[in-house]
């Protein structure tokens, strides 16, 4: 075995007196491809890739397994720009989703007071506006047509019967008070009088104002006693509903001031007070329910508009950082923090509630961290290349 060992010996000194080795012409400075960054040699020359020429990078210290150095063509192309944390750099508001709605306390159902069967409706449709007092239905109803008759029966035999044993104003009381409980006016009732005629449909009017929100009959239906027949929403105030995760409940308060943009009337604030907050949360997704109540006086509003609230969260030291500062894998979130020129190392945060444009780290960074704020993204795909691995892997949550 001790030739072989002999042989292979001869054949490696041989290799290297063939190829000088490479000696660095400038100690501290080394040679890379702009667009071959793993290229890096320690003198002068072409990329062994490419062919473009090695452009030279100062390396003032040596580079830890998490940081990655960049030239500076290469931080210049990538858009990389940082920002320095400080004291102060805080989110004051939340934004959060939101659908207006109906302001269910404002919705008035319209039932019927007797059975019957439903002959004519004056409104079909949903959306159409009703003012007090419009003809909303015509009901043919068997036993309000009987107690008409009876009625007008009392008022007939009143005088000729008076001197009797039946007391006809009674009589008449009784049978004027089932009418105005089955839903006819005083005024209906007089003109019943006047026209001594009972006739066999009754009309109904609306006894308030609002939009049509839901229509439960239709012609030819027959309405059980107590049955709904309308609902009529009033608009002029409306709910701007939105959904908030449950762990940001705690920064915001009922009765806050809240401003309402509508994307759909080009960003028009509304100003309104958080009048409801759920407290169930949705088991499913840990998502609750806030609403805040707006004024409508001109009808601007319509139910179903997509809309974003904006509420003032408690004062707390909150920061904050661009969304796309920080890199999320759905397992761990991570920034860049410049460590030298041109250096940059990867640090894990942990962070909270997305507003907007920007998101709240929680822990992770200190005060005097300056962070990449912009290619942050370029910084971790390059890192990936060059080592073969992503920079969260390995650290610890």
């Amino acid at each position: 075995m001790k030739p072989i060992y002999l042989i292979l010996l001869i054949v490696l000194l041989a290799a290297c007196k063939g190829k000088p080795a490479k000696i660095a012409k400038n100690p501290g400075v080394y040679y890379t491809c702009s667009m071959h960054t793993q290229v890096m040699e320690p003198i002068p020359g072409n990329c062994p890739i490419c062919g473009m020429k090695l452009i030279a990078v100062k390396q003032s210290r040596s580079i830890e397994k998490d940081e990655i150095t960049l030239s500076d063509q290469q931080a210049q192309l990538g858009n990389i720009s940082v920002d320095t944390i400080r004291d102060g750099m805080s989110g004051g508001q939340s934004v959060l989703t939101a659908t207006i709605n109906f302001d269910q306390a404002k919705i008035t159902t319209i039932s019927s007071r007797i059975m019957g069967r439903i002959e004519k409706l004056y409104f079909k449709t949903d959306g159409a506006y009703v003012h007090k007092g419009d003809r909303l239905y015509d009901l043919y109803s068997e036993d309000l047509n009987n107690a008409k008759k009876e009625y007008l029966l009392a008022i007939k035999n009143k005088p000729l019967l008076d001197n009797s044993v039946i007391d006809f104003d009674q009589l008449i009381s009784s049978a004027k008070n089932k009418l105005l409980l089955w839903g006819l006016s005083e005024s209906e009732i007089k003109q019943l009088v006047s026209t001594k005629g009972a006739g066999t449909k009754t009309a109904f009017y609306s006894t308030a104002s609002g939009y049509i929100n839901a229509l439960d009959v239709k012609e030819g239906d027959y309405v059980m006693e107590g049955g709904a027949v309308i609902h009529l929403a009033d608009l002029s105030t409306v709910w701007a509903e939105a959904q908030v995760y449950g762990s940001e409940l705690s920064k915001i308060e009922k009765n806050a001031t809240a401003q309402v943009r509508i994307p759909d009337l080009g960003q028009k604030a509304f100003l309104g007070k958080v009048e409801f907050v759920n407290s169930e949360l949705n088991t499913d997704t840990q998502i609750n329910l806030i609403r805040v109540e707006i004024p409508n006086n001109d009808h601007l509003l319509k139910p179903g508009m997509a809309a974003y609230v904006i509420i003032k969260n408690q004062s707390h030291a909150m920061l904050s950082l661009p969304v796309n500062a920080v890199i999320r894998d759905g397992k761990a979130a991570t920034v860049w923090l410049k460590t030298g020129a041109h250096t940059y190392k990867s640090a894990m945060v942990q962070v909270g509630m997305e507003t907007g444009d920007r998101i709240e780290i929680t822990s992770g960074l200190m005060d005097h961290d300056v962070v990449v704020i912009t290619g942050a993204y370029l910084l971790n795909s390059e890192y990936v290349f060059k080592n073969g691995a992503n920079p969260m892997s390995g650290m610890k949550m």
